[in-house]
């Protein structure tokens, strides 16, 4: 009875994430047995007290006439819920922008998440997308229950929580971070929200760590199940020797942004359905970009419930996917040196490509450490636009595809931020001499975080398949859509099986 009862939860799971108007039966089975798949996919309005509340929040059970559903943490706050304390809503796995929502909604999540509508305002986002602004807050409010400018603010204000409860940092800091621009005004807004001062929430935190100056902690929860040894085996594989590190302890890499040095590392957090991130810079602005790039890179917010239920009607795909419970699509921190590893593996063994990248990364990249293997950054376009990589052992063809691929990122032909588009991007990338449908697919599915890109060609998902061709590949992959990324990870983790 209770396995029937859970296989029931997890096919309502899936549907939640597929409809704007909530099943209050499911939700309300949700609350009571407070089950972690749920986390984030709906938050709970406790009409009494004016808190809003997860799924998993520890308080005693409400009387089910005193909730409330609704789909986004934006839409509670638009319905004058304010965060729960206790459950903290900052702090639950992210709904996937792609699940459903229309495809303008999920392009527009995408660019909210990289900050456009700060820089644009809501008239340069809605042009972007190529719809009225009008129209672009109706698809909002149909989709999500808020405006775009109170998604945004949501998440501006829940990062700038996180900041208080996981952080030292100064509150003036704090405003900065988090986007408030001023502390009168980031003031303000955590006092009517939380009914407490930002000094208040940290007392109530009870930090028992302090970290280091310029040092930062970090716990970012996703949905289990989460396969963590398979995304750090994959990660291991296409690692660029001295620009990261993937080792028993976890992930770590070298970054830069905005001209300021430092590094990350990713851990798993055994106490909970969490990674811990441990975060070195200096400008504290980045912070919010940093921990955004790393939820990417991981794929913590992939909801593999509804992917299992999908591909597992593939045979082929059945028993990888109960084998291998939680498998995620790896990310990455940069397009470009995604990219180009994806063009030097193109007719090279994972090894050999591995080091050509470490050669380019000590020959042209910055030095910038010596800790943990940790020794360089990737060098950039402007760098890699006239190097001379005949230097360290590449072939002219190689090379001139990523002088090429150098040339256009600098001269703004290519761009990997706010793309709007995967198909137009993989388009643009495939006119570069060299780049090919493979690479191109491949990139939007690491780069772009696609989850429905199909490295079409790719020898391993033939031979995985028994098929032959490309076009058998594309016919037979059709059955998985939306979700192809994840098909040709679990088919490459047992390829060479």
């Amino acid at each position: 009875m209770e396995a029937r009862s859970r296989g029931g939860d997890r096919d309502q799971a899936v549907r939640l994430t597929r409809i704007m108007i909530l099943d209050w039966q499911v939700c309300s089975r949700a609350r009571l047995s407070r089950d972690s798949r749920f986390d984030g996919k709906f938050f709970i309005g406790v009409l009494s007290t004016r808190i809003y509340c997860r799924p998993i929040c520890p308080v005693p059970t409400v009387k089910e006439t005193n909730v409330r559903y609704l789909p986004t943490a934006a839409a509670a706050a638009e319905a004058g819920f304010r965060p729960c304390l206790r459950c903290r809503p900052e702090c639950s796995p992210g709904t996937p922008a792609w699940c459903g929502t229309s495809n303008t909604v999920s392009r527009a999540l995408r660019l909210i998440e990289e900050s456009s509508l700060e820089d644009a305002g809501m008239e340069g986002l809605a042009e972007r997308l190529g719809v009225s602004s009008r129209h672009l807050r109706r698809l909002f409010i149909r989709h999500l229950g808020a405006s775009p400018s109170a998604v945004a603010k949501t998440r501006r204000l829940h990062f700038a929580k996180k900041l208080i409860d996981e952080t030292r940092l100064s509150m003036t800091d704090v405003a900065l971070a988090s986007g408030f621009g001023c502390v009168r005004r980031f003031n303000a807004v955590i006092r009517k929200t939380y009914n407490r001062t930002p000094g208040q929430i940290r007392r109530l935190a009870h930090q028992k760590t302090i970290q280091q100056q310029d040092h930062y902690l970090f716990h970012l929860r996703f949905r289990p199940p989460y396969h963590w040894k398979g995304i750090l085996g994959f990660l291991a594989e296409h690692a660029t020797p001295g620009v990261e590190v993937v080792d028993l302890r976890g992930y770590r890499r070298n970054i830069s942004l905005n001209g300021c040095h430092g590094y990350f590392e990713v851990s798993p957090d055994s106490a909970h359905d969490a990674v811990a991130v441990r975060v070195q810079i200096a400008d504290p602005r980045s912070l919010y970009l940093i921990v955004e790039r790393i939820r990417g890179m991981f794929d913590l917010n992939a909801d593999w419930a509804a992917v299992a239920k999908s591909l597992g009607r593939d045979p082929a795909l059945t028993s990888r996917i109960r084998a291998e419970p939680g498998l995620r699509v790896p990310g990455c921190w940069s397009g470009f040196e995604l990219t180009i590893r994806a063009i030097l593996g193109q007719k090279m063994a994972l090894k050999g490509a591995a080091a050509l990248m470490g050669r380019m990364a000590r020959s042209y990249g910055q030095r910038i450490s010596d800790a943990d293997g940790l020794t360089h950054l990737f060098p950039t376009p402007e760098i890699l636009a006239d190097a001379n990589l005949a230097d360290i052992g590449l072939r002219e063809e190689r090379a001139e595809t990523i002088h090429a691929l150098a040339r256009a990122v600098c001269d703004g032909a290519i761009s990997f931020d706010r793309v709007i588009d995967s198909d137009a991007f993989s388009a643009q990338l495939r006119e570069i001499p060299g780049i090919g449908c493979w690479t191109a697919q491949y990139v939007a599915m690491r780069a772009l975080r696609e989850p429905d890109a199909l490295p079409t060609g790719d020898a391993g998902l033939l031979r995985a398949l028994g098929l032959r061709t490309q076009c058998e590949l594309e016919k037979r992959a059709e059955a998985w859509r939306p979700w192809r990324s994840y098909a040709s990870m679990y088919l490459w983790s047992t390829a060479n099986e």
